[in-house]
């Protein structure tokens, strides 16, 4: 496998313009570029809906919420890594509510080697979860070309009274011929038939 360098687009939601700072200096741009700043979950959800992010920062609590149903939300509809930091006594029950999930939770304060780290994970997270959506997508697009190419079959088998292991065959035949794809032969067998 060949490593290369990414870079990671990154959503910060945070109220605290002194936290924004710190974590800022962290994210140097040549790993993490676009780093967009929002201060509540209603600037952060539209956000969400203009732009995917690679990485979300939910510094809790925030104004219009606390966060951790912006964090949920997140991992349920999008492959984000998310980093949610909550204060020292709220961490063990935030914790335990939404690491099942994938949230990854840090107490605040929190060194700026912790967030780097957890950083560092959510990113290798991300290449696992970017791997797994392609895969998915390759998955998708072979169980289509299958659907197209049963369809022409049945197709053959309805106009030309061909049994299904001859309709298959006549499809295979075709593509070799006219060196094509199957599926080809198979969106050509249903624009005629149609």
């Amino acid at each position: 496998m060949e490593f290369t360098e990414r870079r990671y687009s990154v959503l910060l939601v945070s109220s605290s313009p002194k936290f924004n700072e710190s974590m800022l200096a962290l994210l140097s741009e040549s790993r993490f570029y676009p780093v967009t700043a929002v201060s509540d979950v209603s600037s952060a959800r539209r956000r969400l809906l203009e732009n995917k992010y690679d990485i979300v920062i939910i510094n809790a609590p925030l104004p219009d919420d606390f966060g951790t149903r912006l964090a949920l939300y997140i991992c349920e509809n999008s492959g984000a890594g998310v980093l949610l930091l909550v204060k020292a006594e709220h961490y063990p029950d935030i914790n335990g509510r939404v690491s099942p999930f994938g949230v990854l939770v840090l107490p605040k304060p929190a060194s700026s080697q912790t967030v780097s780290q957890s950083l560092q994970l959510l990113c290798g997270t991300r290449e696992r979860l970017r791997r797994m959506e392609q895969k998915t997508a390759s998955i998708e697009e072979k169980m289509e070309e299958i659907r197209i190419i049963n369809r022409a079959k049945l197709l053959l088998m309805e106009q030309l009274k061909m049994t299904e292991k001859e309709a298959h065959r006549f499809i295979e035949k075709q593509a070799m011929d006219r060196c094509v794809t199957r599926i080809t032969i198979a969106q050509s067998i249903l624009s005629t038939y149609k």
